[in-house]
């Protein structure tokens, strides 16, 4: 027998034992004697899970659903785009349907660039076609009298660089993902990007012309990453292409206006002009050219622009064709020439009434920016956990990588039962492999923690860590790892150590020495190297020894450091492979006492 739908209810993952039994309209007496026959304890304030709210639900005659846990885009983790504010803070009666701004993301070789044209060919007349030769980084197409704006920047590196930038231009994603190859780690990171953005995917099947190609395959690998096809009961629309021959390029299209009509994708094309930079080059004849993609508002030629660090009169605008404009209104891209400077891609960029206005919106931003940089600090899980308690954030956004799949899914699952209590925890990227700039990129656009287990970071990700002020803790112990996330949940977690370099040097020999042992035959090129000092051995790209000083000499004399310019032996703890070439860092764990 079913259940009536008066009797059903939607609960959220957390409640009190009073909100609870407000909804269900009994006595929270009956709720707290329900619990102790059942040897719970509690009182009319404590918070139960939703488990234990069903179960006490369904007693009642009461059939309980999961509340849906999608936050709203205007209400994500992070700070909301300026554009995107600007638009919220628009008269809703002003606010009229914009064309969807879309992105292509996927893995290298399965035929992003090659989409992307069959679109743009496909959407012309014949004659235009070999017409749209300039190259703004976004175009147009046009669909039963409906515009689609495509961003001609396909890759999730340019998606994220906007993002961490505050910007994220695109409305919507098209993952290309190749039948005859399946979802690759490029695919998987593709996917955690789109979904740290919180923007609607679409999936291009691409390839499907190809004798090899195994679409049920794919689908399945799909919905092992939380994409579950429509046909099969899911949210995300699968649509079969092939670029090479233009197959499906039209569904794909309708794909796109159906999924733009069941989102809020509206502006105000009278109101406050704003928007995203998308490129900018320095043209020898015209000088600074940028790529403008308004998005709320119109712009129009002459008018004073201010975009990063840059600001000038328009003295001239271009569609993507090529063709002079007037004016450009929301989701429209334009190639503009005037900027006193270059904007950065993802720079958000707004009209301004004066020159004297857009100096001084300059100067602001040149000081913020001088500020920020002698100011920042890493977003710490400690840091993390302070913001979900002051409710600045709903969640701790985690990204794992660790050496094997079999230390990967154990790992995910503990954390993920971590995450079922007040605080969520959102895994927003999850694979093996040592830790890559990618992974903190997305971490720094998404203001996330980098966990590694038994992998390193490598030196590329090291620096842009430290530049963008992204926190990488790695462990070689699965317990330790949990019982660190453990104590940021309940904000127990012990201060961190930040590492502090003091020298580098270079290996020039090596000597083999007696019971197999060898010395590293060095010079000194930056700072000291000292023998109560951590070490680092680089090889290239790639981090071959972590570790301590076994032994420091300077002329057959032991020394407790070298300086710059002078040469010296070190012997490394537990570690004889050190080769000519390698370098040599020494640094210093230093504790963070927290504010």
């Amino acid at each position: 027998m079913s259940v009536p739908k008066s009797k059903k209810i939607e609960l959220p993952a957390n409640i009190t034992i009073r909100d609870f039994a407000q909804i269900i309209e009994v006595s929270p007496i009956q709720i707290i004697k329900k619990l102790m026959t059942n040897g719970v304890m509690a009182s009319i304030n404590q918070a139960i899970d939703f488990d234990t709210a069903a179960i006490l639900a369904d007693e009642m005659g009461f059939e309980a659903t999961l509340e849906s846990q999608e936050v709203p885009l205007e209400k994500e983790s992070g700070e909301v785009p300026l554009w995107r504010q600007t638009i919220a803070d628009e008269e809703e009666a002003a606010l009229t349907a914009r064309p969807p701004v879309v992105t292509i993301l996927g893995h290298v070789d399965h035929g992003k660039t090659s989409l992307l044209d069959a679109i743009r060919h496909s959407n012309v007349a014949e004659g235009e076609a070999g017409g749209i030769t300039q190259h703004i980084g976004a175009y147009q197409i046009e669909l039963k009298g409906r515009q689609i704006t495509f961003l001609d920047t396909p890759g999730h590196a340019a998606f994220t660089a906007m993002r961490a930038r505050g910007a994220q231009g695109a409305d919507i994603v098209i993952l290309v993902v190749a039948a005859d190859d399946g979802v690759m780690p490029q695919t998987k990171e593709a996917i955690a990007h789109a979904k740290a953005a919180r923007v609607p995917i679409i999936v291009a099947l691409n390839k499907i012309d190809k004798p090899n190609s195994n679409p049920e395959l794919v689908k399945k690998q799909l919905s092992e990453n939380d994409l579950t096809p429509d046909e099969w009961g899911g949210n995300t629309m699968v649509i079969p292409v092939s670029a090479k021959q233009k197959k499906g390029i039209e569904d794909l299209l309708e794909a796109i206006l159906l999924v733009a009509d069941n989102t809020d994708i509206r502006a105000n094309a009278k109101g406050a002009v704003i928007g995203t930079v998308i490129e900018a080059e320095l043209d020898k004849s015209k000088g600074p050219v940028a790529t403008l993609l308004v998005q709320n508002g119109t712009l129009k030629t002459g008018s004073i622009v201010v975009a990063g660090n840059a600001f000038g009169h328009l003295r001239a605008m271009f569609d993507f064709r090529g063709n002079k404009v007037e004016k450009a209104g929301p989701s429209i891209p334009v190639s503009v020439m005037g900027l006193s400077g270059m904007p950065s891609a993802g720079d958000v960029f707004r009209a301004v009434g004066t020159e004297k206005e857009a100096r001084q919106i300059i100067l602001e931003r040149t000081e913020a920016s001088k500020k920020q940089a002698t100011t920042a600090k890493k977003m710490t899980l400690e840091e993390l956990f302070s913001k979900v308690k002051s409710g600045e954030t709903r969640e701790l956004n985690l990204i794992l990588k660790a050496d094997v799949q079999g230390s990967l899914e154990p790992i995910v699952n503990e954390i993920n039962n971590l995450g079922k209590g007040e605080i969520a925890i959102n895994i927003l990227y999850a694979e093996t492999g040592n830790i890559s700039e990618n992974d903190v990129l997305l971490a720094s656009s998404s203001q996330a923690i980098v966990i590694g287990f038994s992998v390193q970071a490598d030196v590329a990700a090291r620096r842009l860590a430290e530049k963008e002020g992204v926190d990488i803790r790695l462990y070689d112990i699965i317990y330790r790892l949990i019982e660190d996330v453990e104590k940021a949940l309940k904000g127990m977690l012990a201060p961190e150590f930040t590492e502090k370099p003091i020298g580098k040097a270079v290996v020039l020999q090596v000597f083999s020495l007696s019971k197999g042992s060898n010395v590293a035959g060095c010079r000194v090129t930056e700072g000291e190297i000292r023998r109560n000092g951590k070490i680092r051995v680089t090889r290239g790209k790639d981090i071959v020894y972590e570790g301590e000083v076994g032994s420091l000499k300077h002329e057959k004399e032991d020394v407790r450091e070298i300086r710059t310019g002078f040469e010296c032996g070190i012997g490394l703890k537990n570690f004889n492979d050190v080769q000519i070439g390698d370098v040599i860092e020494c640094f210093t764990l230093e504790k963070t006492d927290a504010e």
